[in-house]
């Protein structure tokens, strides 16, 4: 129970309730491929790549080829939101704030979604006839932020939206497939202040500042302030920001765990999508309780279409 309100307490300073600075709701969820699911664990089947043969003559007999078939599992997660409203606190109140209380749930329960495709995103995966394969974003889809000298690590800039869009290219990610890329504020400012960005050439990246989604280097740029931190010290190549060799470090507490993705790269699979409810306890002496409950979960489908960019703060 929210023993705070008490802070709403009637003392002429205010008849509305006011929402603090959130950030309101998903940002993140109509940028990945969206799915149904309807049990605890989903397999989603993949096919690889085959090559195809030569015919070696007339009436030669016919040879087969092994088409390689992969799947992923994906769990479903349980979240909610509750608070009570005592009836008592309601005499005191200009206001009634149920419905604030569910405003602040719906806000809450969407940033789950956000944070559950993150997870999924920089995570481990789960590949495997029964599901049980961790499998983690390799080195060779990470790169650091670099300027091709510095040591200790820089933030995002234009070399390394290239090396970033290299990556994809080389993976023969299909251009027809939408790219972003999740960033935060920092990012945004570092970006603001490259030549080449605040060049006539590269203008439309400065409406990022505005909190527009814009394109640039044909990612769609999304500010979020919910990315991590790297968990240790990051080790890159100072030349082209390859990670796990070299003389580049930025340590854990500058770093941000940026990260690019294709859109169908990440699944997102709900079973129950945000409900709400109201209700009077007559055990809790008739308090009103706010609740709300989203269940959904996240995978990443295909390491190739996930790029980590790790930039120094």
């Amino acid at each position: 129970m929210s023993i705070q309100i008490t802070e709403a307490f009637v003392k002429q300073y205010s008849s509305n309730v006011l929402h603090l600075s959130q950030q309101k709701g998903s940002k993140l969820q109509g940028l990945v491929r969206s799915e149904s699911q309807n049990a605890e664990s989903a397999f989603y089947d993949r096919i690889g790549t085959v090559d195809a043969q030569l015919k070696v003559g007339r009436h030669s007999d016919t040879t087969y080829s092994d088409t390689p078939h992969s799947r992923r599992r994906n769990t479903l997660k349980d979240f909610f939101y509750a608070d009570l409203v005592d009836k008592e606190d309601k005499v005191k109140l200009l206001i009634s704030p149920e419905s604030e209380y569910v405003q602040a749930a719906v806000w809450a329960l969407g940033r789950s979604k956000d944070d559950e495709i993150i997870s999924a995103a920089l995570g481990n995966a789960y590949s495997g006839v029964d599901g049980a394969t961790a499998v983690a974003l390799p080195s060779s889809q990470k790169v650091a932020a670099h300027d091709g000298t510095t040591t200790s690590g820089v933030n995002l800039n234009v070399k390394t939206l290239r090396a970033v869009k290299q990556k994809f290219d080389a993976n023969d990610v299909s251009e027809e497939i939408p790219k972003h890329m999740a960033i935060t504020s920092f990012q945004i400012q570092s970006l603001l202040a490259q030549t080449e960005v605040t060049n006539s050439d590269y203008a439309s990246v400065k409406a990022l500042v505005m909190g527009d989604v814009n394109t640039f280097m044909g990612f769609n740029f999304v500010r979020t302030e919910r990315l991590p931190r790297s968990a240790a010290n990051v080790t890159y190549t100072v030349t082209n920001g390859l990670i796990g060799a070299g003389t580049g470090t930025i340590t854990a507490a500058n770093s941000r765990r940026c990260f690019a993705w294709a859109m169908d790269g990440i699944i997102l699979a709900t079973a129950q999508d945000i409900m709400g409810k109201i209700d009077v306890l007559p055990t809790k002496h008739y308090s009103t309780q706010v609740y709300a409950s989203l269940q959904l979960g996240a995978t990443r489908m295909e390491e190739s279409k996930v790029v980590e960019v790790i930039c120094s703060e």
